[in-house]
Formats: structure tokens, C-alpha cells, sequence
């Protein structure tokens, strides 16, 4: 399962604990973000280490570039394999950030974690979102991130417009029959796997089925198909 990553969209250090604990055997990431972040502040990253899992940052940092910068520094003293910046919020911005993140661990002696541009929200629908993203994944590109955050609709025009080595990590995935939620621009976790995604995202129908085992496994059989 070292493509699926799940999302603890949860409000304790309790609920996400037990989550991690029920699913460390057959989950190798997990997805922190604003929420349980905001409640439960960097604890949460070091219990995720600490079982030998990889934690994916979601705090989507936007500022100015001296303010993102020194985010990216603070989460990647974190250790932390992978966090993101809103791609909107410009070349400096990202520029800057992937070179403190670059120091920061060249300093530390830490493996570098991966930087990631937000394109544009699963949540959103515009009439012109795919070649927005695809706007946005070329300007993270020459920014030198890692990759970019998009729906698994652009990840194909992502891959040819970036490359194939520019890694594509596709949120608002939801198996065969599950519910869309807040979500818009969904797939499947098969049809993100085929157009070329490195990674998905998946939470609620993980972390709030009767069997989150189960479910991750299901899952991951669908991804495989």
C-alpha cells in the first residue's frame, strides 16, 4: 500500500492514535492536516515517526515568501516525508521555500521531504480548472517542487506537461460506491492509479468504516486491479 495515503481528518490525538495504531500494519502514510494539527500541534507528526510511518504534512502554507519559507524549514525539522504550498501563492513563494527546506536539511543531515504545490481544490469546479492546473504545475516546476496536488482528472495532463518524474499526489479519491461528500472532482482509486498518480489520498471511507483494515485493504485491491 505504499502508493494509498490516509487522511486522519479527525479532531483528537486519541481517535487519530487509534487510527494509526489499528492501521500501521498496512498503511505506510498518513495525512495530517489543519484540523488535527490545529488540535493537536506537532505531537501527532512524532507519534506517526515513532511507529516508522511517513506523515504527509496537509497545512497548505500561503503567505509571503520569508513566511513560507520559515514553515517549510519548521516542517522539515519535523521529519516529515512530504507537505505542501499553495502553488497560488506564486514562484517566489515556492522558490523559496523548496531552497530553505534544502538548507534546512542539508544542515540537519535529515533526508529532504518531499515540497508539494497545491493546484487547485477538489472542492472547486471551474469551467477552466484543468488548464489551470496544468498552469500551476508548470510554474511548480520551474520553482524546482517536487510535485503538485491536483484531482486525478489533470494527472495525466500534469505528467505530459511536467514530466513523468514529477510526482502527482491525487486527493478527493473515493472507492466504488462511495459517497462524494464535499468532494467534486472525484475518481476511483483504479482509474487515479491508471492516469499515472503517485499517490492518493483517502479518508472518510478509510477512517470512518465499520472495518478501517477492511476498507485500506479493499482499497488497495482496487488499485492493483
Amino acid at each position: 500500500m505504499k502508493k494509498l495515503i490516509v487522511a486522519l481528518d479527525v479532531n483528537s490525538f486519541k481517535k487519530a492514535k487509534k487510527l494509526v495504531n489499528t492501521l500501521t500494519p498496512y498503511v505506510d502514510i498518513f495525512k495530517i492536516g489543519s484540523e488535527l494539527f490545529t488540535s493537536c500541534g506537532p505531537a501527532v507528526i512524532s507519534y506517526i515517526n515513532g511507529k516508522k510511518r511517513k506523515v504527509f504534512l496537509d497545512l497548505k502554507f500561503h503567505d509571503i515568501p520569508n513566511t513560507v519559507a520559515s514553515s517549510a524549514r519548521a516542517a522539515a525539522r519535523h521529519g516529515v516525508f512530504m507537505f505542501n504550498i499553495h502553488a497560488s501563492g506564486g514562484y517566489d513563494m515556492m522558490r523559496m521555500a523548496q531552497a530553505a527546506v534544502k538548507d534546512e536539511t542539508k544542515r540537519l543531515k535529515i533526508k529532504k521531504p518531499v515540497v508539494l504545490g497545491v493546484t487547485v481544490l477538489t472542492s472547486e469546479k471551474k469551467k477552466d480548472t484543468a488548464k489551470e492546473v496544468v498552469r500551476l504545475a508548470k510554474l511548480s516546476k520551474k520553482a524546482c517542487l517536487d510535485g503538485v496536488v491536483c484531482s486525478a482528472g489533470e494527472t495525466k495532463r500534469v505528467k505530459k506537461a511536467c514530466g513523468r518524474k514529477f510526482i502527482v499526489v491525487n486527493p478527493g479519491v473515493r472507492p466504488e460506491r462511495a459517497a462524494k461528500n464535499d468532494q467534486k472532482r472525484i475518481t476511483t482509486p483504479r482509474e487515479a492509479v491508471r492516469n499515472g498518480a503517485d499517490f492518493i489520498v483517502v479518508g472518510r471511507p478509510i477512517t470512518q468504516a465499520r472495518s478501517p483494515v477492511s476498507a485500506a485493504k479493499r482499497i488497495s485491491e482496487e488499485m492493483a486491479a
